[in-house]
């Protein structure tokens, strides 16, 4: 009993579903111009949200690059003052850079031979150009020229 009436309030809901369905009236043209609006809508609020979340991946991909390129530079920049270093010390070892023994060819040529920069290179080249022209000075550009060295 309870099996036949649970079937047939399903045959009767199955029933008005139909009914319903069959005897819903046409949309007017108001109504179809208001669902079309209404679906333009939503594929441009669709399309906004696309955009806006690939504006985001991009701008998190870009901060990232700049984040890259910084550490890199910074990277850079401690391995050029640690050859800068390398260099001093290896002239002081060598008795190369001394205030008796004063080597411009061989500092030159070790400068040009380094791996610095072209800019670091000629820099360093004009301040040991300024010391053998002018040995009085050797105290003050021997300061200038390890400040530039090591980038302090």
């Amino acid at each position: 009993m309870s099996r036949t009436l649970v079937l047939g309030v399903l045959v009767a809901g199955i029933g008005a579903s139909i009914y319903y369905y069959l005897t819903q009236p046409e949309p007017t043209p108001a109504e179809q111009l208001q669902s079309a609006a209404q679906d333009a809508g939503d594929a441009v609020s669709d399309a906004v949200e696309s955009v806006a979340e690939q504006a985001a991946n991009a701008s998190d991909q870009v901060e990232q690059s700049a984040t890259d390129l910084a550490n890199q530079a910074s990277e850079d920049v401690a391995a050029l003052a640690s050859q800068g270093q390398d260099l001093l010390n290896s002239w002081i070892e060598d008795g190369t850079l001394a205030v008796q023994n004063f080597d411009y060819d061989k500092m030159v040529a070790s400068v040009k031979d380094s791996a610095l920069t072209n800019d670091l290179k000629n820099r360093a080249i004009a301040i040991l150009d300024e010391i053998k022209a002018s040995p009085e000075v050797f105290a003050a550009k021997l300061e200038e020229l390890r400040a530039l060295l090591t980038q302090q």
